[in-house]
């Protein structure tokens, strides 16, 4: 197998689910065989915006050939990674590099987990909502859209509101009675706004 590991390993992040790994070549003698290409390692450590560690899955990506650069694609925003280098010959794989570790940036969240509308009254609706499986980040605020929706199906002025991040239920008061209404609802981080979850409630029609 071959003798020494790849050196000089560097990583450039390049979005919150892309990065670029560079490396030195080894020297062809110490290949003691065919170079068929290098091996990069890869795992996730942990997600920066949970602490909880679970089971450490390794990624392997195969670079054949001579190549010195490689892309890791689909990581996860806003986490720890670590990642390490082999050379490869025909006879299996060399050392690996010491391990690199680096992080990837925020991104936009996921969409929230739920949205209940309960209580409906004449004039107001109460809404409840879970956080998003995936924040992949620190979430900054909730956006909450709605609008009313006539017995034809058209639908009303949008009204906007912004809710703080750690909220989970808000009341939503002088709605207008026997009146359906479409809402609209997404997380946001730094970076942006995740995809909205939809939902639809109507006010009672009289006491």
């Amino acid at each position: 197998v071959p003798m020494v590991a790849p050196g000089n390993v560097q990583v450039h992040v390049l979005n919150s689910t892309l990065a670029k790994v560079h490396w030195d070549p080894v020297p062809l003698k110490t290949v003691r065989g065919h170079l068929q290409g290098y091996k990069v390692y890869y795992w996730k450590v942990q997600s920066l915006s949970r602490r909880s560690r679970r089971h450490v899955e390794k990624k392997i990506l195969t670079f054949r050939g001579n190549k010195t650069f490689g892309m890791l694609p689909g990581l996860e925003p806003y986490s720890s990674y670590k990642l390490n280098v082999r050379v490869v010959n025909g006879k299996g794989e060399g050392p690996a590099s010491p391990d690199k570790e680096f992080r990837t940036p925020e991104g936009v969240p996921s969409s929230p987990s739920f949205l209940k509308i309960t209580d409906p009254t004449l004039d107001s609706l109460t809404l409840e909502w879970g956080s998003p499986t995936h924040p992949n980040g620190i979430l900054t605020a909730y956006i909450l859209k709605f609008q009313p929706i006539n017995n034809t199906h058209e639908l009303g002025p949008l009204v906007e509101i912004r809710i703080p991040a750690n909220e989970s239920s808000l009341i939503l008061k002088n709605l207008n009675y026997s009146t359906r209404y479409k809402f609209y609802f997404n997380a946001q981080t730094s970076v942006g706004s995740g995809s909205p979850i939809t939902e639809e409630a109507v006010t009672i029609m009289d006491e």
